[in-house]
């Protein structure tokens, strides 16, 4: 059965598209239009009632957060493709606890950045200054704890690329480009030699090829 992936323009979906293909797991895309409300169509509200993407649609099987949805494919074909959980309990511990730190600690000010600087025009509301200084703030200092976490090991998790790390390429792929604040990773040693051995998977060009962003 092949894997429907809704959305694959946006940041989310890309976290999901760069684990299947790592997974080496047949999928197809369905546009799904953010900026012009696709999201909130009746028919789109039916696979995930809170109108936000990605969304992957397996037969019947049907799941709608990204991070959910890359835990249950590396899971499901654990054998197949890039073991993105790691070889034992305690590496998937890890794995886990920097994946939580991503989605708590990471992506608030980063999605803000993004928010305000590249979508705020597009939705219709004018930038906010004070917003953008204070999520870049907050970010340096997350980046800071990268830096020293870095500094002991390759990726986050220990010396072996996972969902860990996958999940920051999108938004940080936004932070490097069209945000144009590249220089908080390039200013810290280790954040820039791991970002740049992260964002040259062959999984992750592929991604950036196939679905460019949507400005």
């Amino acid at each position: 059965m092949v894997v429907k992936v809704y959305g694959a323009a946006f940041a989310s979906p890309k976290r999901v598209l760069a684990c299947l293909i790592e997974k080496e797991i047949e999928f197809e895309t369905v546009p799904v239009d953010l900026l012009k409300g696709e999201h909130r169509d009746p028919e789109f509200l039916k696979l995930q009632p809170f109108g936000t993407v990605p969304v992957t649609q397996d037969g019947d099987y049907v799941l709608y957060e990204s991070r959910a949805i890359m835990r249950y494919y590396s899971e499901k074909y654990k054998s197949q493709g890039t073991d993105l959980l790691g070889k034992t309990v305690e590496e998937r511990g890890q794995v886990e606890n920097w994946l939580e730190v991503e989605a708590h600690n990471f992506n608030p000010p980063v999605y803000n950045l993004t928010l305000q600087v590249m979508f705020s025009s597009k939705l219709g509301f004018p930038r906010d200054e004070k917003v953008i200084k204070e999520s870049e703030e907050k970010l340096g200092r997350v980046l800071d704890i990268y830096e020293e976490r870095l500094s002991k090991s390759k990726y986050l998790a220990g010396d072996f690329f996972s969902l860990a790390d996958l999940s920051h390429l999108p938004f940080a792929q936004y932070l490097v480009g069209p945000i144009g604040k590249e220089y908080m990773i390039s200013s810290r040693k280790h954040v820039n030699a791991w970002w740049n051995e992260i964002s040259s998977r062959s999984s992750w060009q592929k991604v950036l090829q196939l679905y460019p962003a949507p400005i």
